[in-house]
């Protein structure tokens, strides 16, 4: 069990003070160099979370350094000063863990752990202010809500929302909470009942608490499987990621998801239960929409995006290693960098700036089944 394994990892950590005030955000100029951060499945014997240097003009990259001991953290959220690391355990007694981030070392170190009451938790995010962590419980079936100290302590389960109910003949399965870009709402995806569910976040700082909208729950075409989700960077659109059907479905977007306005494919793998989208990220000019699959057809779709109606054209497929999952695009948009957890490895690609097509670089990090991609800058 997760709590056993973990205790292996010098739980007592979580004892230091936890009243301290955070620091301002560095904000992270377009070529400056980067730390890659990278979430593993772990049973806790081999590295977890890896952190690597990453030179943002080159592509070329650096180990830094290594955690044991955290078992499955398949998702991570960095805190926005950049001072701490939260990552999901992702095992059927689910756990979500906090880590402070040394900038001038690369190194992390365990602060402490809570249980999420739900299992399986796939999903992890934080509000802009920093005062409570979110996490998607894929079989559990529910959303868990917890405060955090000043110094980065994840403090008791503070709401539970369960979207199960009994009776149910379709299983609720949450597999993302993204907030929207202002802060003021958190969604939810269930691939089980392919819906998105919206809530409105806590007006008080200081107060842990997602609030039920009325009549605010967008439906999906049945069998979308909704995963992930992707703003654009104008704030007009949202995008999801549908697993089970192999699509991207786009909403116009204005303090809420309002009218669909597209699906298109991502995987075309034919068959049902043979396709298996995962991941969805726009370029940070939002002229280019990625999106990863996996289980047959090994790779990323490339999209171009309309800038007046965010409608989306394919324009490209590029293959990748053995079932990649979470991947990332560098701030400067040079580089899409892509997790296959079943080739261990994280290729580096460069984005073409005006077709979007991307071209192995021939670089790739080598490291145990990554699933998570995120990114601190190194100044």
């Amino acid at each position: 069990m997760y709590s056993n394994r973990i205790v292996l990892f010098v739980f007592t950590l979580c004892l230091f003070a936890c009243t301290s005030p955070k620091e301002k955000p560095v904000v992270n100029e377009v070529d400056s160099p980067l730390y890659l951060i990278v979430g593993s499945y772990s049973d806790g014997t081999t590295p977890g979370i890896s952190v690597y240097n990453f030179e943002s003009r080159t592509g070329d990259f650096e180990y830094v350094s290594d955690v044991k001991g955290v078992v499955n953290p398949s998702y991570l959220v960095v805190s926005p000063d950049e001072q701490f690391i939260y990552s999901v355990n992702e095992t059927g007694n689910g756990a979500v863990s906090s880590f402070t981030f040394d900038k001038t070392t690369g190194t992390l170190s365990l602060i402490n752990y809570q249980f999420t009451e739900g299992a399986d938790p796939c999903y992890i995010n934080i509000n802009k202010e920093a005062t409570f962590i979110v996490t998607a419980n894929y079989s559990g079936g529910n959303i868990s809500v917890f405060p955090l100290s000043r110094k980065g302590c994840i403090e008791p389960l503070s709401q539970k929302i369960d979207f199960s109910k009994e009776g149910d003949l379709v299983p609720s399965h949450i597999h993302t909470v993204v907030f929207s870009p202002d802060g003021k709402y958190l969604y939810a995806t269930d691939l089980g009942k392919d819906k998105i569910y919206t809530f409105i976040v806590a007006g008080k700082d200081d107060e842990a608490r997602l609030y039920e909208t009325v009549n605010s729950t967008v439906e999906l075409k049945s069998g979308s499987g909704p995963r992930h989700l992707a703003f654009s960077p104008d704030e007009k659109f949202i995008y999801s990621i549908n697993e089970l059907a192999g699509t991207v479905a786009a909403f116009e977007y204005n303090e809420g998801i309002r009218s669909n306005i597209q699906y298109i494919a991502s995987d075309t793998t034919p068959g049902v239960g043979e396709k298996g989208s995962a991941d969805i990220h726009l370029t940070p000019d939002g002229r280019f929409l990625y999106a990863s699959n996996r289980l047959k057809a090994d790779g990323i779709a490339i999209f171009s995006v309309h800038p007046e109606t965010g409608i989306l054209t394919k324009t490209g497929y590029q293959e990748t290693g053995i079932h990649p999952r979470n991947f990332l695009i560098s701030p400067n948009g040079k580089f899409l960098l892509c997790a296959n957890r079943d080739s261990h490895t994280v290729q580096i690609f460069t984005i073409n700036p005006e077709t979007g097509l991307l071209q192995f670089t021939g670089k790739e990090i080598v490291v145990d089944k990554p699933v998570c991609l995120k990114w601190i800058a190194n100044i």
